[in-house]
């Protein structure tokens, strides 16, 4: 049914759960796996040259963060005898970066968690996952903590 699963990370528990719905769906059909973990490569655009260092230390720290996520999905899915491709991907946001994933890999399903943030929370910091849902033309698994 599902070929190619994507599943979007960023370290959480709650992406590690979906990590794990994706593994068993993978097994059940079949299907490739690709997680991927995406960073904005430059979140301090605009905001001048006094910005630079902290710009490269930020790339750093992304960086690490986004090889510490995909290395814990690797373990996870060799555990579950499944075979994944970890990629990082970039984007001015994750969402955008989440979408580009979806055309470069060919995915028909995408597999990601949601924190679950309620009310004025929800509203006030914006979800990722929503935006996914409003844009994506492939279906999207939401797993919640």
């Amino acid at each position: 049914m599902f070929k190619h699963i994507l599943v979007p990370v960023d370290g959480s528990a709650t992406s590690m759960l979906a990590v794990s719905k994706a593994a068993g769906l993978a097994k059940a059909f079949g299907s490739q796996v690709t997680a991927v973990y995406v960073i904005d490569p430059y979140p301090f655009t605009g905001v001048g040259a006094d910005f630079a260092y902290g710009q490269a230390q930020y790339l750093s720290a992304a960086t690490a963060d986004a090889h510490t996520a995909l290395d814990a999905v690797k373990t996870a899915m060799e555990q579950a005898g499944i075979a994944v491709d970890a990629v990082m991907g970039e984007g001015h946001s994750v969402h955008d970066g989440v979408m580009e994933a979806v055309k470069t890999t060919g995915a028909d399903l995408i597999v990601m968690g949601s924190h679950g943030r309620k009310g004025l929370e929800k509203l006030v910091l914006g979800s990722v996952t929503q935006r996914v849902l409003s844009d994506s033309t492939i279906p999207v698994l939401v797993v919640r903590q």
